[in-house]
Protein backbone atom coordinates (compact mmCIF):
# COMPACT_ATOMS: atom_id res chain seq x y z
CA UNK A 1 0.00 0.00 0.00
CA UNK A 2 1.29 3.47 -0.89
CA UNK A 3 2.35 5.79 1.92
CA UNK A 4 1.03 8.78 -0.03
CA UNK A 5 -2.02 9.36 2.15
CA UNK A 6 0.13 8.94 5.27
CA UNK A 7 2.65 11.63 4.37
CA UNK A 8 0.27 14.55 3.90
CA UNK A 9 0.73 17.57 6.14
CA UNK A 10 -1.84 17.87 8.91
CA UNK A 11 -3.74 20.85 7.45
CA UNK A 12 -4.20 19.09 4.10
CA UNK A 13 -5.36 15.89 5.75
CA UNK A 14 -7.78 17.78 8.03
CA UNK A 15 -9.29 19.42 4.96
CA UNK A 16 -9.82 16.03 3.31
CA UNK A 17 -11.34 14.62 6.51
CA UNK A 18 -13.83 17.49 6.76
CA UNK A 19 -14.80 17.10 3.10
CA UNK A 20 -15.60 13.44 3.71
CA UNK A 21 -17.44 14.31 6.91
CA UNK A 22 -19.67 16.80 5.08
CA UNK A 23 -20.46 14.19 2.42
CA UNK A 24 -21.34 11.72 5.16
CA UNK A 25 -23.50 14.18 7.08
CA UNK A 26 -25.83 14.84 4.13
CA UNK A 27 -27.69 11.49 4.31
CA UNK A 28 -27.25 11.26 8.09
CA UNK A 29 -28.97 14.58 8.78
CA UNK A 30 -31.75 13.61 6.38
CA UNK A 31 -32.46 9.99 7.36
CA UNK A 32 -30.63 8.96 10.56
CA UNK A 33 -33.07 9.58 13.43
CA UNK A 34 -30.46 9.26 16.19
CA UNK A 35 -27.89 11.67 14.78
CA UNK A 36 -30.24 14.08 13.01
CA UNK A 37 -31.90 14.87 16.34
CA UNK A 38 -28.57 14.93 18.20
CA UNK A 39 -26.80 17.21 15.70
CA UNK A 40 -29.71 19.55 15.08
CA UNK A 41 -30.00 19.94 18.84
CA UNK A 42 -26.42 21.25 18.76
CA UNK A 43 -27.25 23.74 15.99
CA UNK A 44 -25.95 21.64 13.08
CA UNK A 45 -28.66 21.58 10.40
CA UNK A 46 -26.53 21.34 7.27
CA UNK A 47 -23.22 19.68 6.31
CA UNK A 48 -22.00 23.12 5.29
CA UNK A 49 -22.07 24.16 8.95
CA UNK A 50 -18.81 22.20 9.35
CA UNK A 51 -16.03 24.10 7.57
CA UNK A 52 -13.18 24.08 10.08
CA UNK A 53 -11.84 21.82 12.80
CA UNK A 54 -13.27 24.30 15.30
CA UNK A 55 -16.71 23.78 13.73
CA UNK A 56 -16.18 20.03 14.00
CA UNK A 57 -15.52 20.36 17.72
CA UNK A 58 -18.95 21.93 18.12
CA UNK A 59 -20.42 18.52 17.38
CA UNK A 60 -21.58 16.77 20.57
CA UNK A 61 -19.75 13.72 21.86
CA UNK A 62 -21.35 10.29 21.49
CA UNK A 63 -21.10 7.78 24.32
CA UNK A 64 -21.66 4.04 24.54
CA UNK A 65 -24.27 4.68 27.22
CA UNK A 66 -26.29 6.75 24.75
CA UNK A 67 -26.06 4.08 22.07
CA UNK A 68 -27.07 1.34 24.51
CA UNK A 69 -30.05 3.38 25.71
CA UNK A 70 -31.09 4.00 22.11
CA UNK A 71 -31.03 0.29 21.32
CA UNK A 72 -33.06 -0.42 24.45
CA UNK A 73 -35.62 2.20 23.43
CA UNK A 74 -35.71 1.09 19.77
CA UNK A 75 -34.93 -2.64 19.69
CA UNK A 76 -33.19 -4.49 18.29
CA UNK A 77 -30.77 -2.13 16.47
CA UNK A 78 -31.69 1.35 17.69
CA UNK A 79 -32.39 4.46 15.61
CA UNK A 80 -28.79 5.07 14.49
CA UNK A 81 -29.60 3.74 11.04
CA UNK A 82 -29.22 5.88 7.92
CA UNK A 83 -30.78 3.39 5.50
CA UNK A 84 -33.71 0.99 5.45
CA UNK A 85 -33.00 -2.35 7.09
CA UNK A 86 -32.84 -4.26 3.79
CA UNK A 87 -29.61 -2.39 2.97
CA UNK A 88 -27.65 -4.07 5.78
CA UNK A 89 -25.78 -7.33 5.21
CA UNK A 90 -23.83 -7.91 8.45
CA UNK A 91 -24.71 -7.85 12.13
CA UNK A 92 -22.17 -8.08 14.93
CA UNK A 93 -22.14 -7.18 18.59
CA UNK A 94 -19.71 -6.04 21.23
CA UNK A 95 -18.22 -8.54 23.67
CA UNK A 96 -20.31 -7.22 26.56
CA UNK A 97 -17.33 -6.81 28.91
CA UNK A 98 -18.48 -3.29 29.90
CA UNK A 99 -22.27 -3.66 29.90
CA UNK A 100 -24.97 -5.07 27.67
CA UNK A 101 -23.73 -5.93 24.16
CA UNK A 102 -24.25 -3.35 21.42
CA UNK A 103 -25.53 -4.71 18.11
CA UNK A 104 -23.96 -3.17 15.02
CA UNK A 105 -24.98 -3.36 11.36
CA UNK A 106 -22.97 -2.92 8.17
CA UNK A 107 -24.02 -2.29 4.59
CA UNK A 108 -22.11 -3.74 1.67
CA UNK A 109 -20.29 -0.42 1.38
CA UNK A 110 -19.34 -0.11 5.04
CA UNK A 111 -18.25 -3.76 5.30
CA UNK A 112 -15.90 -3.19 2.35
CA UNK A 113 -14.63 -0.09 4.13
CA UNK A 114 -13.98 -2.17 7.27
CA UNK A 115 -11.97 -4.64 5.17
CA UNK A 116 -9.97 -1.81 3.60
CA UNK A 117 -9.03 -0.57 7.08
CA UNK A 118 -7.61 -4.03 7.72
CA UNK A 119 -5.78 -3.89 4.39
CA UNK A 120 -3.71 -1.02 5.77
CA UNK A 121 -3.00 -2.99 8.95
CA UNK A 122 -1.71 -5.92 6.90
CA UNK A 123 0.30 -3.89 4.42
CA UNK A 124 2.02 -1.86 7.12
CA UNK A 125 3.02 -5.12 8.82
CA UNK A 126 4.56 -6.34 5.57
CA UNK A 127 1.90 -8.96 4.85
CA UNK A 128 1.16 -9.69 1.18
CA UNK A 129 -0.62 -12.07 -1.19
CA UNK A 130 1.90 -14.88 -0.69
CA UNK A 131 1.06 -15.11 3.04
CA UNK A 132 -1.24 -17.65 4.67
CA UNK A 133 -3.16 -16.22 7.63
CA UNK A 134 -4.44 -18.39 10.47
CA UNK A 135 -7.27 -16.94 12.57
CA UNK A 136 -7.35 -18.44 16.07
CA UNK A 137 -10.83 -17.09 16.72
CA UNK A 138 -14.25 -18.64 17.32
CA UNK A 139 -16.16 -16.49 14.77
CA UNK A 140 -19.23 -15.95 16.96
CA UNK A 141 -21.38 -12.78 17.02
CA UNK A 142 -18.55 -10.69 18.55
CA UNK A 143 -16.90 -8.86 15.66
CA UNK A 144 -13.39 -9.78 16.84
CA UNK A 145 -11.41 -10.84 13.79
CA UNK A 146 -14.27 -11.03 11.31
CA UNK A 147 -13.00 -7.82 9.69
CA UNK A 148 -9.47 -9.22 9.66
CA UNK A 149 -10.68 -12.33 7.87
CA UNK A 150 -12.44 -10.20 5.26
CA UNK A 151 -9.45 -7.88 4.99
CA UNK A 152 -7.17 -10.76 3.98
CA UNK A 153 -9.17 -11.01 0.76
CA UNK A 154 -8.27 -7.40 -0.13
CA UNK A 155 -4.56 -8.30 -0.31
CA UNK A 156 -5.13 -11.65 -1.98
CA UNK A 157 -3.81 -13.67 0.97
CA UNK A 158 -5.08 -17.11 2.00
CA UNK A 159 -7.37 -17.21 5.06
CA UNK A 160 -7.43 -20.27 7.32
CA UNK A 161 -10.17 -20.29 9.96
CA UNK A 162 -9.54 -21.78 13.37
CA UNK A 163 -13.15 -21.51 14.50
CA UNK A 164 -14.45 -24.29 16.83
CA UNK A 165 -11.00 -25.94 17.02
CA UNK A 166 -9.18 -26.90 20.21
CA UNK A 167 -5.78 -25.35 20.86
CA UNK A 168 -4.00 -28.55 19.82
CA UNK A 169 -6.02 -28.69 16.60
CA UNK A 170 -5.14 -25.09 15.86
CA UNK A 171 -1.44 -25.75 16.34
CA UNK A 172 -1.68 -28.76 14.03
CA UNK A 173 -3.53 -26.72 11.41
CA UNK A 174 -0.87 -24.02 11.53
CA UNK A 175 1.73 -26.70 10.84
CA UNK A 176 -0.28 -28.51 8.17
CA UNK A 177 -0.94 -25.35 6.16
CA UNK A 178 2.41 -23.73 6.94
CA UNK A 179 0.64 -20.57 8.03
CA UNK A 180 2.90 -17.52 7.98
CA UNK A 181 0.69 -15.15 10.01
CA UNK A 182 -1.08 -15.76 13.33
CA UNK A 183 -4.06 -13.52 14.14
CA UNK A 184 -5.50 -13.71 17.69
CA UNK A 185 -5.47 -11.98 21.08
CA UNK A 186 -2.03 -11.66 22.72
CA UNK A 187 -3.24 -13.77 25.64
CA UNK A 188 -4.23 -16.59 23.32
CA UNK A 189 -0.92 -16.45 21.44
CA UNK A 190 0.84 -17.09 24.74
CA UNK A 191 -1.61 -19.85 25.64
CA UNK A 192 -0.97 -21.57 22.29
CA UNK A 193 2.74 -21.36 23.02
CA UNK A 194 2.14 -22.95 26.44
CA UNK A 195 0.13 -25.79 24.85
CA UNK A 196 2.80 -26.27 22.19
CA UNK A 197 5.49 -26.66 24.83
CA UNK A 198 3.38 -29.19 26.76
CA UNK A 199 2.78 -31.18 23.57
CA UNK A 200 6.41 -31.04 22.46
CA UNK A 201 5.61 -28.89 19.41
CA UNK A 202 8.42 -26.54 18.38
CA UNK A 203 6.80 -23.28 17.28
CA UNK A 204 9.92 -21.11 17.49
CA UNK A 205 11.04 -22.65 14.20
CA UNK A 206 7.57 -22.84 12.63
CA UNK A 207 6.34 -21.19 9.44
CA UNK A 208 4.76 -18.30 11.41
CA UNK A 209 6.73 -15.13 10.74
CA UNK A 210 4.26 -12.47 11.88
CA UNK A 211 1.70 -12.26 14.67
CA UNK A 212 -1.05 -9.62 14.70
CA UNK A 213 -2.99 -9.07 17.91
CA UNK A 214 -5.95 -7.10 19.23
CA UNK A 215 -8.60 -7.21 21.94
CA UNK A 216 -6.36 -6.14 24.84
CA UNK A 217 -3.27 -3.95 25.34
CA UNK A 218 -0.76 -6.81 25.56
CA UNK A 219 0.88 -6.57 22.14
CA UNK A 220 2.00 -2.99 22.87
CA UNK A 221 3.41 -3.88 26.29
CA UNK A 222 7.18 -4.43 25.88
CA UNK A 223 7.30 -7.50 28.14
CA UNK A 224 4.29 -9.20 26.52
CA UNK A 225 5.42 -8.34 22.99
CA UNK A 226 8.86 -9.78 23.73
CA UNK A 227 7.34 -12.92 25.25
CA UNK A 228 5.22 -13.53 22.12
CA UNK A 229 8.12 -12.88 19.76
CA UNK A 230 10.40 -15.24 21.67
CA UNK A 231 7.77 -17.97 21.90
CA UNK A 232 6.83 -17.87 18.23
CA UNK A 233 10.06 -16.68 16.63
CA UNK A 234 7.90 -14.09 14.86
CA UNK A 235 7.46 -10.31 14.68
CA UNK A 236 4.56 -9.15 16.85
CA UNK A 237 2.26 -6.27 15.79
CA UNK A 238 -0.50 -4.57 17.75
CA UNK A 239 -3.82 -3.41 16.31
CA UNK A 240 -6.83 -1.65 17.80
CA UNK A 241 -10.46 -1.41 16.82
CA UNK A 242 -14.00 -1.69 18.16
CA UNK A 243 -17.26 -3.16 16.95
CA UNK A 244 -19.00 0.21 16.83
CA UNK A 245 -15.99 2.15 15.49
CA UNK A 246 -14.02 -0.08 13.11
CA UNK A 247 -10.36 -1.06 12.77
CA UNK A 248 -8.71 2.26 13.61
CA UNK A 249 -5.12 1.51 14.75
CA UNK A 250 -2.04 -0.27 13.44
CA UNK A 251 1.70 -0.61 13.96
CA UNK A 252 4.29 0.01 11.24
CA UNK A 253 7.66 -1.75 10.98
CA UNK A 254 9.30 0.93 13.16
CA UNK A 255 6.94 0.02 16.03
CA UNK A 256 7.32 3.35 17.79
CA UNK A 257 3.69 3.60 18.86
CA UNK A 258 0.37 2.69 17.30
CA UNK A 259 -0.69 4.77 14.30
CA UNK A 260 -4.27 6.04 14.08
CA UNK A 261 -5.60 5.51 10.55
CA UNK A 262 -6.36 9.18 9.93
CA UNK A 263 -7.25 8.46 6.31
CA UNK A 264 -10.47 6.91 7.67
CA UNK A 265 -10.92 8.39 11.15
CA UNK A 266 -10.85 11.82 12.76
CA UNK A 267 -8.89 11.51 15.99
CA UNK A 268 -8.88 13.59 19.17
CA UNK A 269 -7.67 13.07 22.71
CA UNK A 270 -9.62 14.77 25.48
CA UNK A 271 -9.49 15.18 29.22
CA UNK A 272 -12.16 12.66 30.33
CA UNK A 273 -13.38 15.04 33.04
CA UNK A 274 -13.52 18.36 31.18
CA UNK A 275 -13.74 17.31 27.51
CA UNK A 276 -10.90 19.70 26.65
CA UNK A 277 -8.23 18.77 24.09
CA UNK A 278 -5.07 17.26 25.60
CA UNK A 279 -2.13 14.97 24.79
CA UNK A 280 -2.98 12.22 27.26
CA UNK A 281 -6.51 11.22 28.05
CA UNK A 282 -9.52 9.60 26.36
CA UNK A 283 -9.45 8.77 22.66
CA UNK A 284 -12.33 10.20 20.61
CA UNK A 285 -12.98 8.99 17.06
CA UNK A 286 -15.27 9.69 14.12
CA UNK A 287 -15.33 7.05 11.41
CA UNK A 288 -15.66 8.31 7.84
CA UNK A 289 -16.72 5.22 5.93
CA UNK A 290 -19.61 3.77 7.89
CA UNK A 291 -22.49 6.00 6.82
CA UNK A 292 -25.14 3.35 7.45
CA UNK A 293 -24.44 3.19 11.19
CA UNK A 294 -21.81 5.79 12.08
CA UNK A 295 -20.21 7.08 15.24
CA UNK A 296 -19.43 10.80 15.45
CA UNK A 297 -17.03 12.14 18.09
CA UNK A 298 -17.30 8.82 19.88
CA UNK A 299 -15.75 8.58 23.33
CA UNK A 300 -14.03 5.22 23.08
CA UNK A 301 -13.18 4.91 26.77
CA UNK A 302 -9.56 4.12 25.83
CA UNK A 303 -6.77 5.97 27.62
CA UNK A 304 -3.97 6.98 25.25
CA UNK A 305 -0.97 9.31 24.96
CA UNK A 306 -0.84 11.24 21.68
CA UNK A 307 2.29 11.80 19.58
CA UNK A 308 1.84 13.97 16.47
CA UNK A 309 5.48 13.98 15.33
CA UNK A 310 6.39 12.29 12.04
CA UNK A 311 7.27 8.62 12.45
CA UNK A 312 10.60 7.30 11.16
CA UNK A 313 8.57 5.26 8.66
CA UNK A 314 7.57 8.56 7.02
CA UNK A 315 3.95 8.57 8.19
CA UNK A 316 2.44 11.76 9.58
CA UNK A 317 -0.53 9.90 11.03
CA UNK A 318 -0.86 10.52 14.76
CA UNK A 319 0.61 7.83 16.97
CA UNK A 320 -0.33 6.57 20.42
CA UNK A 321 2.67 6.02 22.65
CA UNK A 322 2.50 2.47 23.97
CA UNK A 323 -0.77 1.83 22.11
CA UNK A 324 -3.90 1.79 24.24
CA UNK A 325 -2.80 2.26 27.85
CA UNK A 326 -6.04 0.85 29.19
CA UNK A 327 -9.70 1.57 29.66
CA UNK A 328 -10.47 4.84 31.43
CA UNK A 329 -12.82 3.01 33.79
CA UNK A 330 -10.30 0.20 34.37
CA UNK A 331 -7.93 2.41 36.36
CA UNK A 332 -7.42 0.90 39.82
CA UNK A 333 -6.75 3.08 42.87
CA UNK A 334 -4.69 1.08 45.37
CA UNK A 335 -3.71 2.91 48.54
CA UNK A 336 -3.94 6.20 46.70
CA UNK A 337 -1.91 5.04 43.68
CA UNK A 338 -3.63 5.10 40.26
CA UNK A 339 -2.65 1.92 38.37
CA UNK A 340 -3.75 0.38 35.07
CA UNK A 341 -3.93 -3.42 34.76
CA UNK A 342 -1.60 -3.18 31.75
CA UNK A 343 1.14 -1.77 34.02
CA UNK A 344 0.87 -4.80 36.29
CA UNK A 345 0.90 -7.15 33.30
CA UNK A 346 4.04 -5.50 31.93
CA UNK A 347 5.84 -6.17 35.23
CA UNK A 348 4.66 -9.78 35.60
CA UNK A 349 5.34 -10.68 31.95
CA UNK A 350 8.91 -9.52 32.45
CA UNK A 351 9.53 -12.81 34.28
CA UNK A 352 9.84 -15.65 31.75
CA UNK A 353 9.11 -18.20 34.48
CA UNK A 354 5.49 -16.96 34.72
CA UNK A 355 3.07 -18.78 32.41
CA UNK A 356 -0.17 -17.24 33.72
CA UNK A 357 -1.26 -14.89 36.49
CA UNK A 358 -4.29 -13.39 38.25
CA UNK A 359 -4.69 -10.29 40.39
CA UNK A 360 -7.20 -9.86 43.24
CA UNK A 361 -7.91 -6.68 45.21
CA UNK A 362 -9.37 -6.75 48.73
CA UNK A 363 -10.31 -4.21 51.42
CA UNK A 364 -8.99 -5.39 54.79
CA UNK A 365 -8.85 -3.42 58.03
CA UNK A 366 -9.64 -0.23 56.08
CA UNK A 367 -6.62 -0.84 53.82
CA UNK A 368 -6.31 -2.03 50.21
CA UNK A 369 -4.51 -5.32 49.63
CA UNK A 370 -3.37 -6.64 46.28
CA UNK A 371 -2.73 -10.34 45.78
CA UNK A 372 -1.06 -11.80 42.70
CA UNK A 373 -1.24 -15.51 41.92
CA UNK A 374 1.35 -16.99 39.58
CA UNK A 375 1.64 -20.19 37.61
CA UNK A 376 5.28 -20.96 36.89
CA UNK A 377 7.21 -23.15 34.51
CA UNK A 378 10.06 -23.71 36.97
CA UNK A 379 10.54 -25.02 40.49
CA UNK A 380 11.83 -21.75 41.96
CA UNK A 381 8.44 -20.75 43.31
CA UNK A 382 9.56 -18.85 46.38
CA UNK A 383 12.32 -16.84 44.73
CA UNK A 384 10.20 -15.88 41.68
CA UNK A 385 7.24 -14.81 43.83
CA UNK A 386 9.54 -12.65 45.95
CA UNK A 387 11.17 -11.17 42.84
CA UNK A 388 7.78 -10.26 41.32
CA UNK A 389 6.71 -8.62 44.58
CA UNK A 390 9.91 -6.55 44.67
CA UNK A 391 9.52 -5.47 41.03
CA UNK A 392 5.88 -4.45 41.53
CA UNK A 393 6.97 -2.41 44.54
CA UNK A 394 9.84 -0.85 42.59
CA UNK A 395 7.96 -0.08 39.36
CA UNK A 396 4.50 0.78 40.66
CA UNK A 397 5.09 1.81 44.26
CA UNK A 398 2.61 -0.80 45.56
CA UNK A 399 3.11 -3.66 47.98
CA UNK A 400 1.63 -6.93 46.74
CA UNK A 401 1.26 -10.35 48.30
CA UNK A 402 2.52 -12.75 45.62
CA UNK A 403 2.03 -16.50 45.76
CA UNK A 404 2.38 -19.40 43.38
CA UNK A 405 -0.41 -21.82 42.51
CA UNK A 406 -0.38 -25.28 40.92
CA UNK A 407 -0.27 -25.82 37.16
CA UNK A 408 -3.58 -25.10 35.38
CA UNK A 409 -5.11 -23.56 38.50
CA UNK A 410 -5.81 -20.31 36.65
CA UNK A 411 -8.23 -19.90 33.71
CA UNK A 412 -7.07 -19.54 30.10
CA UNK A 413 -8.69 -17.16 27.62
CA UNK A 414 -9.24 -17.21 23.86
CA UNK A 415 -10.62 -13.67 23.63
CA UNK A 416 -10.22 -10.83 26.12
CA UNK A 417 -8.53 -11.99 29.31
CA UNK A 418 -10.12 -11.31 32.70
CA UNK A 419 -7.19 -11.52 35.09
CA UNK A 420 -8.12 -8.67 37.43
CA UNK A 421 -10.85 -8.97 40.08
CA UNK A 422 -11.72 -6.16 42.47
CA UNK A 423 -13.42 -7.62 45.54
CA UNK A 424 -13.65 -4.28 47.34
Amino acid sequence: MSLETETLDRDTRTGLQLTRLRKMLAPILKDNAFYSEKLKGAGISSPEDIQTIEDYRRLPFTTKTELSADQTAHPPYGSNLTFTQDQYIRVHQTSGTTGDPLRWLDTEESWSWFADCWKRIYCRAGIAAHDRLFFAFSFGPFIGFWGAHEGARTIGAMSISGGSMSSIQRLQTIQDHRATVLVCTPTYALHLAEVAEAEGIDITDSSVQTAIHAGEPGASLPATKQRIEQAWGARCYDHAGATEVGAWGFECHVQAGMHVNEAEFICEVIDPETGEQTDEGELVLTNLGRIGMPVIRYRTGDRVKLDTTTCDCGSTFSRLEGGVIGRIDDAIIIRGVNVYPSSIENVVRGFPEVTEFAVDLYRRHEMDDMEIRLELNSGESGSIADAVAREVRHMLGIRAYVQTVPDNALPRFELKARRFTDHR
